[in-house]
């Protein structure tokens, strides 16, 4: 269980806060937040991704009093969600370089022995939500996500904590190119992470001791 959480977490990164942008200040790439292999994610995809987070926090909590807590505590989720998102693509591209593969089933075996340590569905649903902002519907996508990332570990000689596993995601993130939109800040391959433009790097260890970026 800790090996898997610090996966979700790598998926997961603390980034700094920014209000969520309506239109793209990059004229290359109008109405994108960023540019990930050629394929854009666009300003209004990022606005869903955290409005499924949002409706997720709002349906979880019973009061108004509640939810306004839930959202203080993660009013980084723009910037967060935009790292995840290309993130994601950067590990999927690493994985397919690798050669490997996930299937439904080991998904769903993973799954199952998750809720059997959270006491079911519901209180693994609720955890990935407030531990990781992963609302219900993209929990299957993120485990999927965290096998890949495991599996390349393995693949390699490692964990997704060391040097070798982000030297493979600095590889692919190089081969893909990545392109922020510059209100979002810009793409460091090099450290596989999104890098406020007038912020200097910052690596934040999380209580686990997992690499953390910014």
């Amino acid at each position: 269980m800790h090996r898997r959480r610090r996966t979700a977490l790598l998926l997961s990164a603390v980034i700094a806060a920014a209000p969520l942008l309506a239109a793209c200040g990059s004229d290359a790439h109008p109405g994108a937040a960023a540019v990930v292999g050629g394929q854009r994610i666009t300003v209004a995809q990022l606005e869903g991704r955290v409005k499924e987070v949002r409706a997720a926090q709002r349906a979880a909590v019973t009061d108004d009093a509640q939810y306004a807590q839930a959202v203080a505590q993660t009013g980084t989720l723009t910037r967060d969600t935009l790292h995840s998102m290309v993130l994601d693509r950067v590990l999927q591209r690493a994985a397919d370089d690798a050669g490997i593969t996930v299937t439904p089933h080991e998904v769903q075996e993973m799954r199952a022995g998750l809720e059997q340590q959270a006491g079911g569905a519901e209180g693994l649903q609720k955890a990935w939500l407030q531990q990781y902002g992963i609302p219900p519907q993209r929990l299957d996508e993120n485990l999927r996500l965290q096998l890949e990332a495991q599996k390349l570990a393995t693949q390699l000689g490692t964990n997704t904590s060391q040097p070798a596993f982000w030297n493979a995601l600095s590889k692919a993130s190089g081969t893909l190119g990545v392109d922020l939109n510059p209100r979002y800040g810009s793409w460091d391959a090099r450290k596989v992470a999104r890098v406020d433009a007038k912020t200097p790097w910052v690596r934040e260890i999380s209580t686990a001791g997992t690499r953390q970026t910014t």
